[in-house]
């Protein structure tokens, strides 16, 4: 009788029973940027398994991510923009020198907030398994664990490809590649969860710095002509190893039957560590190239916040789709919520709005007028040179507006005409700079964010530690977050 009920009750309760509720994968590289696999348009790295995926799913053509690591993790954990968790970027703001710029940044958060309900706590309650293995990077100690935070399982990882440490501790091979290691637990948490329902979060490490791969994956490019800016070995088998890694994944559900019941999901957290030295800033150090798109990592242009996104979910994506409607991190934390068929946490705001009408069919519209992202800050590469200064833009369609703090300048470009953003129009369409710039001051005072503060250079009351951008203390290239 009780089994009897059970589908009853779960109708009652809005939910789909459990044993119909989809699993949910998603596969998050580091730094992999927008044109380094081969399905959006590298002619020179190899990503077979990427790109079948690709083949069997929907490529979002125009997804958003932050231009560095820690604050697109805490808005697809939160599904919140950053001015709410107070999440801008790594680290403090005495990183860089901003002592002689015009203004002071707003102070980052670098622990996303106890109060915040992530994704994974979500998605518990409404009954799946969790597990996370690799990049957490939203606090370490204690409560802040992503085992803490609603992940059954949650294992850390990252700063090294070889000879790496996991937190809490675990037994591996010492030469024992991360990626590698990562799809272990990551396969393995598959087999002990196919009877679902499962949500998986593999944030790999690669293919950040310290760039090492292994000798084999390297040794198949060492010979091969550069393409385009992407001309590396190194860290084209640095990729060959996060595609190995999706196809594992892709081959385990196969065998476990479950791939028909799984939403897999493949992306990157930023735009990749390339195309400075188009825009002269020469101390980054470019290891790809993310042309068309302008910039690279750490920049709020498309070449620092554009991202490869492919989802696959039979039956649901038609296979070999693309859609271009612009989608940014904060629908992610929605769109998992739809499929779930999970509640949204009670006293928590979400940003963004679910994507499951674009999974259905690539042709459809968003119901919110536009995206936004918000940088109260600097980035710094090298001495008085920057990768961004405090900027704010807002994207309504195939308009982008970017406003620099500093001085208020306004760009403004036509992204399906202009990817590569070389025309800013903002002189030429007044009106339509002034219509973007509107409802972007709308939305930062619906949001709460905070703006920076003058700053009398040379003389300011609360001096940043001389590191990246100025003299002092040798540190890593500040390219590296």
């Amino acid at each position: 009788m009780k089994r009897l009920l059970l589908p009853l009750i779960a109708l009652l309760s809005c939910q789909a029973p459990a044993a119909d509720k989809p699993n949910l994968v998603f596969i998050l590289a580091d730094d992999l940027g927008y044109t380094d696999v081969g399905c959006f348009g590298s002619k020179y790295y190899e990503t077979p398994n990427i790109d079948r995926l690709a083949s069997q799913g929907m490529k979002l053509t125009s997804h958003h991510h932050h231009q560095n690591c820690q604050p697109t993790r805490a808005a697809l954990m939160s599904g919140q923009y950053a001015p709410r968790t107070g999440v801008y970027t790594v680290g403090g703001i005495d990183r860089f020198d901003w002592s002689m710029r015009p203004l002071r940044p707003v102070d980052n958060v670098t622990s996303l907030p106890l109060e915040k309900v992530i994704i994974a706590r979500a998605l518990k309650d409404a009954g799946y398994a969790t597990g996370m293995f690799g990049k957490w990077h939203l606090g370490q100690n204690g409560d802040f664990h992503p085992g803490k935070r609603g992940f059954d399982e949650a294992i850390e990882s990252s700063g090294v490809h070889f000879k790496f440490k996991t937190d809490p501790p675990v037994e591996h091979p010492r030469d024992q590649y991360l990626a590698d290691f990562l799809t272990d637990k990551a396969v393995d948490f598959i087999q002990r969860h196919k009877d679902g329902p499962f949500f998986l979060y593999l944030p790999h490490f690669g293919v950040h710095s310290p760039h090492q791969a292994k000798p084999e994956l390297i040794a198949r490019f060492k010979d091969k002509p550069g393409v385009g800016g992407h001309n590396n070995p190194t860290y084209a088998a640095m990729i060959a190893s996060v595609d190995e890694s999706v196809g594992r994944v892709m081959a385990e559900l196969e065998k476990q039957g479950i791939a028909d019941n799984t939403v897999l999901i493949f992306s990157s957290d930023n735009g990749g560590v390339g195309g400075y030295a188009r825009e002269g800033i020469k101390k980054a150090g470019d290891i790809t190239d993310n042309a068309p798109l302008r910039s690279g990592k750490g920049s709020l242009y498309e070449g620092g916040t554009r991202v490869p996104f492919i989802v696959r979910w039979p039956s649901v994506t038609k296979a070999g789709s693309s859609a271009n409607v612009p989608t940014i991190h904060v629908d992610i934390y929605p769109t998992f919520l739809e499929v779930a068929g999970a509640p949204a946490p009670p006293n928590q705001p979400l940003d963004g709005e679910s994507l499951v009408p674009l999974f259905r069919n690539a042709g459809a519209s968003l119901k919110r007028e536009a995206i936004f992202q918000h940088f109260p800050g600097y980035l710094g590469a090298g001495t008085d040179t920057w990768r961004t200064t405090p900027v704010g833009l807002v994207q309504s369609g195939p308009w982008k507006l970017m406003e620099f703090f500093e001085d208020h300048r306004l760009e403004l470009y036509n992204l399906d005409d202009d990817i590569g953003e070389t025309q800013n129009l903002a002189a030429q369409m007044p009106e339509k700079a002034a219509e973007l710039k509107a409802k972007m001051v709308a939305w930062r005072e619906a949001v709460g964010a905070r703006m920076p503060t003058p700053n009398t250079p040379g003389k300011s009351a609360s001096q940043p530690k001389k590191k990246g951008g100025g003299k002092g203390k040798k540190k890593k290239k500040p390219a590296d977050e």
